[in-house]
């Protein structure tokens, strides 16, 4: 690269990089620092000691933080297959030939332009046990659902609120992908003989590998830090059946004043993150090969 090139190249990297030292990753050295201590005390008499790896011992002997680790893990298992695969379906559908196809798509799209915040609060507003949703259950015969309230239902009624705003959101990327899919490929199949579901798994699958993993990892990282609704919606309850490791972490940092450990908790969040996305990395440069 000629001197000149690589003048340019610092030149409009340089606040992207400043931008990720200060916004990233010197709030997780600092994270990664508090966890080494412990505070004595309350309030402005509080000491801090150093604790060496003390706080990550107390987090993996805390019963609830497992339980809370394995619940983010069944979590992620759940909405992140499910929204992919909703996603995914719109997305085949909003590349078809139809009648107001941009009207469609907009309205899909939609709900992710919407505050997470006014979404939860809509969504509520609509799952309380006199709300709409039970009113047009009733319809049906079927009795009023406590969806929040219920310990069995609130993990999937939350679920149902990130889904609603999620499955637009990645829509747009796999449309995109699928766009870029040569068609004559499909006309080549067409003639071969192979049917709708054939095309799919054989053809339209593995062309849309890379755009598949990027939002599948991309959902995931955002699923592990979904936070408003468990605090808007049900606090985490009831019984605790919400409560997952962001929630978790908040609770700890905020509520019980336990920062150090706290910090520890996010330190585990994200290595869990780090994680995923080298997976990502490495199944892509495998792709490539």
């Amino acid at each position: 690269m000629a001197r000149s090139q690589l003048r340019t190249a610092v030149i409009f990297l340089a606040p992207a990089v400043l931008a990720i030292a200060l916004l990233r990753l010197l709030p997780f050295g600092e994270a990664v620092w508090d966890t080494l201590f412990k505070s004595e005390g309350f309030g402005v008499l509080a000491e801090e000691k150093f604790a060496g790896l003390e706080n990550y011992v107390t987090l993996f002997t805390d019963v609830s933080f497992l339980q809370t680790l394995g619940r983010t893990v069944v979590f992620n298992l759940i909405i992140n297959p499910l929204q992919i695969a909703l996603a995914m379906a719109v997305s085949v559908l909003m590349t078809r030939k139809m009648f107001g196809r941009g009207l469609w798509r907009t309205a899909v799209f939609l709900p992710s332009t919407i505050p997470l915040v006014g979404s939860s609060v809509a969504w509520g507003i609509a799952l309380r046990p006199d709300g709409p949703v039970n009113a047009l259950l009733g319809l049906f015969g079927i009795g009023s659902q406590p969806f929040f309230t219920s310990s069995h239902q609130a993990l999937a009624s939350i679920i149902l609120v990130a889904s609603w705003i999620g499955i637009g959101h990645w829509m747009i990327f796999l449309i995109g992908g699928l766009n870029s899919v040569n068609q004559e490929l499909y006309e080549a199949a067409s003639i071969d003989g192979a049917n709708g579901w054939r095309t799919f798994w054989s053809l339209t699958v593995p062309l849309m590998r890379r755009p598949l993993l990027f939002v599948l990892v991309a959902d995931t990282v955002a699923n592990f830090v979904l936070f408003v609704p468990m605090q808007m919606l049900t606090n985490g309850g009831p019984e605790n059946s919400t409560t997952v490791l962001m929630f978790d972490v908040y609770q700890r940092t905020y509520t019980f004043s336990e920062p150090h450990i706290g910090a520890a908790a996010t330190v585990v969040l994200t290595v869990i993150m780090i994680i995923i996305v080298s997976i990502q990395f490495r199944l892509l440069g495998e792709r490539d090969k």
